[in-house]
């Protein structure tokens, strides 16, 4: 499921933005509402993606969030000879919901 900035402008409540570690400097956004975990998508309808972690965050600075964490998911698990993972393996980290950009 996607999203963009200005749906979720018109909510009152956004669960938590995910920025997403995709690789060495490479972040992507998703926001978990009612359970529900949408990718965010730029005005051109492209995956909100970005080199600077800040950047991002700053998006969401005026938004109802209740919580913000940057997310990575190990590749550790896709080595070959591994046995198969039975559930997720990422880390989540809190970063806080500073007054960015204030």
């Amino acid at each position: 499921m996607t999203t963009n900035l200005k749906q979720l402008r018109k909510l009152s409540k956004i669960d938590k933005v995910i920025i997403h570690s995709l690789e060495s400097s490479l972040y992507q956004v998703s926001v978990l509402v009612d359970g529900q975990e949408h990718y965010v998508e730029s005005d051109d309808g492209k995956l909100l993606r970005s080199h600077h972690k800040l950047g991002l965050q700053t998006l969401f600075a005026e938004l109802p969030v209740e919580r913000t964490v940057l997310r990575h998911k190990s590749a550790y698990d896709e080595m070959v000879g591994q046995p198969v993972s039975q559930g997720d393996n990422f880390l989540e980290v809190s970063l806080g919901n500073s007054e960015i950009g204030h």
